[in-house]
């Protein structure tokens, strides 16, 4: 992660190094995050037992009592913690008994005895839970001293929730792992992980204060726990919104669930794949914060059926096998509320793909006043792919009708962002604070009723639909804000390097075969 807010990166990394040599890096995460959350589960019990304890012999309050069973009832009952949005663990489940058995032999099996206790309370509390923590110790190649060194690692009390209260220092750690582990993948990642100077960008431009949250390619949940952020920044409540998700991997699935646990959110994610077997047909959003794989192919639109309602116009025309970015668009389009608007991750080559299954749908969301703003990117921001990416907000508000924002049906926003960001790394740049300012700042004052906006040349144009529709429908913003259009393909400049360079030998070998035939030639006269 370019600049994680913790300051324990390294204790956090050696803890993930114990299991070098047995466990691929790209694996780590499915040994670690179970151990963190189950670690936030005991220390959540013991705090709110703690209160409890302290409730019944505080005078004045209606728990208030001296009768010893009494309390030992109340402390004992499970409902009292459920009600208090915690499990009733118990020892042999606690993070205390792990701490204490690290040194066993058995200590793998004591670890996966413990995910058994606790996956039996969470399926019992939601179905959807089951399978969230199975038995993975006992059979993987970890010793016995690696398994206990992780615990010994996470058992450090700066890592501990109850030595820093409020400070969501669990959920901290677990998104500095998902962050880490993304880098140690590399392209496999993408499917799980999108980098958090995107996701705050995406959620500070969309502002979900309250309502129906969706994201339908949810990975591990970034989106939702950078929402419930901005809620907290902003003064507002958790309870105000509710989640919906869906993800195709079971693995990444369960990555999500305890991410939503440890932020105690209320949420309803399911497993499957959203462009062919959509779980929410009927679901409605307020917000849908996405970052879909690019630039899918092969995904089979065949299997859709003709009449499919997210479809703008018939399924040949308006999909194609060769990408299924504008299918993600429609089902983002399809799950808005009346009023509601969606914050999408794309690969710059749909701004201007002139594919038929496309293009098509390009030119029907221009048309038809559904683009509302376009955000050109900068390179590097993705630990996960080269390819350069922008973002589409859609909007079902911009007529102006509720009494919140302008009627602006038709214009589109463009921001070229493409020189923002700062170089974290040699290889990872991201957005800073005031980046993430400046780029909301310009869509929250052009979008808002009684705010005003100023074109600025070579970062920001408010452009008629007549404008685009004049460009062949292209939405570079590049080509609107006067800085130049220079036309990406979404190739990364290492495959393109590959492709030159191949190209390149193939020209030498035909120039060798050419000189061998003049001299050839020469040799007759």
């Amino acid at each position: 992660m370019a600049k994680a807010d913790i300051d324990f990166e390294k204790e956090l990394w050696d803890a993930a190094n114990e299991l070098r040599g047995a466990v691929s890096e790209n694996n780590y995460k499915n040994y670690i995050l179970p151990l963190v959350f189950l670690k936030h589960l005991s220390e959540r019990f013991e705090i709110v037992k703690e209160d409890l304890k302290n409730t019944l012999n505080e005078p004045g309050s209606e728990y208030y009592t001296t009768d010893k069973a009494e309390k030992e009832y109340v402390l004992a009952d499970p409902d009292e913690y459920r009600s208090r949005n915690t499990f009733m663990i118990p020892h042999t489940a606690s993070w205390q008994y792990l701490k204490d058995n690290a040194e066993q032999d058995d200590i793998k099996v004591i670890i996966d005895d413990a995910f058994d206790v606790i996956q039996e309370l969470l399926t019992l509390y939601n179905p959807q839970l089951n399978n969230l923590l199975p038995r993975i110790f006992v059979k993987s190649e970890l010793s016995a001293k690696q398994s206990g060194g992780i615990i010994n690692l996470l058992s450090h009390p700066k890592f501990s929730e109850k030595e820093n209260p409020e400070s969501d220092i669990l959920g901290r750690i677990y998104e500095y792992y998902i962050g880490r582990f993304a880098m140690a993948e590399g392209s496999g990642a993408g499917q799980f992980f999108t980098p958090g100077s995107i996701v705050r960008l995406l959620v500070e431009l969309l502002e979900p204060y309250k309502g129906r949250i969706f994201d339908p390619a949810c990975g591990s949940g970034g989106m939702f726990v950078q929402s419930l952020k901005f809620i907290k920044e902003h003064g507002g409540d958790k309870g105000d919104i509710s989640i919906y998700g869906q993800e195709m991997t079971s693995q990444t699935l369960r990555l999500c669930l305890m991410n939503l646990l440890l932020r105690d959110l209320s949420f309803d994610i399911k497993l499957g794949n959203s462009l062919l077997d959509d779980k929410f047909p009927k679901l409605k959003a307020d917000f849908v914060i996405a970052n879909p794989p690019f630039n899918v192919s092969n995904w089979h639109p065949e299997d859709l059926p003709e009449n499919d309602p997210r479809l703008f116009g018939p399924r040949e025309e308006f999909t194609t096998d060769g990408s299924a970015n504008y299918m993600w668009m429609q089902t983002f389009w399809n799950h808005l509320s009346d009023t509601g608007t969606a914050g999408i991750v794309m690969a710059n080559g749909a701004m201007t793909s002139n594919t038929r299954g496309e293009k098509n749908v390009r030119q029907y969301m221009v048309d038809n006043g559904m683009v509302d703003c376009i955000v050109r990117m900068p390179d590097k921001l993705f630990l996960t792919t080269g390819i350069p990416a922008c973002l589409f907000i859609l909007s079902k508000n911009r007529d102006g009708k509720d009494g919140e924002h302008r009627e602006r049906i038709n214009e589109i926003l463009f921001i070229d962002a493409a020189k923002m960001g700062t170089m974290a790394s040699r290889k990872l740049r991201v957005f800073e604070d005031s980046d993430i300012d400046k780029i909301a700042d310009t869509y929250h004052n052009w979008r808002t009723k009684g705010k005003s906006h100023e074109d600025v040349d070579g970062f920001c144009k408010a452009a008629t639909l007549e404008e685009v529709q004049k460009q062949d429908y292209k939405l570079t913003p590049g080509i609107y804000v006067g800085t130049e259009a220079e036309e990406d393909d979404g190739i990364p400049f290492e495959e393109k390097m590959e492709g030159l360079k191949a190209t390149l030998l193939e020209q030498f070998e035909k120039g060798e075969n050419l000189k061998k035939e003049i001299l050839a030639n020469f040799d007759k006269f």
